[in-house]
């Protein structure tokens, strides 16, 4: 099969495709014909040395992927050969033709969801549910602020929100992005770019603040997201694309009352793989019926994966690409 290696921690483009072995399950474990690709934030960091776990050198990347099973590991249930699945890889190892999953990060496809859109959903859309629903209990009439709205995990965040009945503030760099952000259900935009960000919520919320901030983004916008906060609110960190981590002024969650809340996904599917598999279960439902539709930016080849990774770091993808081997 086809893989993308990292043999040396560093830029992206130092990245090669290589002919491997198809790999062999373990017990418990599902063998995936791949289909399709999801490329993720995630998978820049990782592949640079910057994620919060560092894997054996040389490896392949990839935490999410969509296909179809090609062999199950001893003691697997619930699963047969040729079943259509998504799946989330704690191993990493996606970018490539075939990858062994634990049968518990296995999720089925409806038969209204395609390879493409289903591959590019776990991180993200997974991501956004589990922050508004159980990190957030995000209710129908509040206000939630998003801010990379037109990202891949920020457009999931303004989809879910949006079907969940909020109301949806898209945070964004530029008018083609907060443009996209409206599209997929932003009731109202900020251009970083042009915008006071804290002025600009302060007005559209009459004073109040947001309900739940989602912010994958970091960096120097969180000095104004500090002040933005509702009483009450949840101010969800999910990542920090922007590169550097903010330090946040810990008076101002005391006296404005609201929560400085976590999110990292990978974690919680492996803590509690049973409420990870309901959250897919609903995810794929509502993507099959077209409650919500992922924002494919491009579809590519798996050997461009370099430069599906260097536009992520760019920051010029709205959506997601899906890399397919």
């Amino acid at each position: 099969m086809e893989a993308i290696v990292c043999s040396e921690f560093g830029p992206v483009e130092n990245l090669s495709i290589q002919e491997l072995p198809d790999p062999v399950p373990n017990a418990g474990d599902v063998l995936i014909h791949v289909n399709a690709i999801g490329v993720n934030f995630p998978d820049a960091l990782l592949v640079r040395g910057l994620y919060q776990v560092k894997p054996a050198l040389p490896f392949t990347p990839g935490i999410e992927c969509a296909g179809t099973i090609a062999a199950l590991g001893e003691g697997v249930e619930g699963f047969l050969v040729g079943d259509r699945v998504a799946a989330m890889s704690p191993r990493f190892g996606t970018y490539s033709g075939a990858v062994t999953v634990p049968a518990s990060h296995v999720y089925a496809l409806p038969d209204g969801l395609d390879f493409d859109h289903a591959g590019a959903m776990l991180c993200a859309h997974g991501t956004a549910y589990h922050a508004l629903i159980q990190r957030a209990a995000l209710r129908s009439g509040e206000t939630l602020l998003v801010t990379g709205a037109a990202g891949g995990t920020g457009l999931a965040a303004v989809q879910i929100g949006h079907a969940l009945g909020a109301r949806v503030i898209a945070v964004c760099s530029n008018e083609e992005k907060l443009h996209t952000a409206k599209q997929h259900g932003a009731d109202v935009a900020i251009n970083t770019g042009q915008d006071d960000v804290r002025n600009v919520i302060k007005s559209l919320t009459g004073g109040a603040g947001a309900d739940v901030i989602f912010d994958p983004v970091g960096g120097d916008l969180a000095k104004s997201l500090a002040r933005s906060v509702g009483w009450n609110g949840r101010w969800l960190v999910i990542g920090f694309a922007d590169g550097a981590i903010p330090n946040v002024p810990l008076n101002l969650p005391l006296v404005k009352g609201y929560s400085i809340v976590g999110v990292f996904w990978g974690s919680f599917c492996d803590r509690d793989p049973a409420q990870a598999q309901a959250n897919h279960r609903q995810l794929f439902e509502m993507a099959a019926s077209g409650t919500l539709t992922p924002h494919l930016h491009a579809v590519m080849p798996l050997s461009e994966a370099p430069r599906a990774l260097s536009q992520i770091e760019q920051r010029s993808v709205q959506g997601k690409i899906v890399l397919n081997p």
